[in-house]
């Protein structure tokens, strides 16, 4: 595995009876990057994330998350990869407090009520530790969300669709918290609707129909295309259009 890369995966295949949801899937992600993935619903993408985290194994193919097997190491990524997914996965009837002090608990972490305090701190949750989760706006849940992904210090998050559903605001607010992290060193695969958070990607991958069509920057891909708008770039690809070199 290159040593600059956190995720390295090669011709990943996974098939649900007589579908193959993902065909041959190779990615590179690199230390400290924060890598957009695109495509349409029912494309691919949450079923990538999974076989990449160690939630599920691929049918076919070869690759490693964190210097780990995804196939024979899979207990090992799940306990140092942080993933979030679209809906909600706390505990609603739970405080903001006890839903951490739960995930501390399940990785049995040292020191779990000082982790547990600095990760509030840190979100800015500190004033609403004794809420329900279930009570929080979308923006917050999403907030608790990453400091609960965050909480056992992993060097890779996995975000599926993480701001579905949440206001310009808070989307902004995440995606300036998401950049601080890269710049701490840890890499982040993102998979999102939104073009405005695919411009601040620093590399983006378009699956349609379970391959990846492209990879490339979001200025390369503007450039290849002549395009202003990224989302004409992707309304092209889904067309089945081909890049101009």
């Amino acid at each position: 595995m290159n040593s600059n890369c956190v995720i390295q995966v090669s011709n990943l295949t996974k098939r649900f009876g007589d579908k193959t949801v993902v065909d041959g899937l190779t990615l590179q992600v690199k230390r400290g990057e924060i890598y957009g993935f695109l495509g349409p619903n029912g494309s691919g993408k949450t079923t990538s994330i999974r076989m990449m985290c160690g939630l599920l194994t691929p049918d076919a193919g070869e690759g490693r998350t964190l210097n780990y097997d995804v196939v024979r190491e899979s207990s090992a990524i799940k306990r140092q990869v942080g993933y979030m997914t679209q809906r909600f996965g706390l505990y609603e009837e739970l405080t903001v407090r006890e839903n951490l002090e739960f995930i501390a608990r399940v990785y049995a972490m040292d020191r779990p009520r000082q982790r547990v305090d600095a990760a509030l701190e840190q979100l800015n949750l500190i004033a609403r530790q004794k809420q329900l989760a279930g009570s929080l706006s979308g923006g917050w849940k999403q907030r608790l969300a990453l400091t609960g992904c965050m909480l056992h210090q992993p060097k890779l998050l996995l975000l599926d669709e993480p701001t579905a559903g949440v206001d310009p605001q808070a989307r902004r607010e995440f995606w300036d918290e998401i950049h601080r992290l890269a710049a701490q060193g840890i890499t982040v695969l993102v998979s999102t609707h939104y073009m405005d958070e695919a411009e601040r990607c620093h590399r983006l991958g378009y699956m349609l129909q379970g391959k990846l069509l492209i990879e490339e920057t979001p200025k390369k891909l503007l450039e290849n295309f002549g395009f202003s708008r990224l989302e004409e770039v992707f309304i092209e690809l889904t067309k089945g259009k081909v890049v101009r070199e």
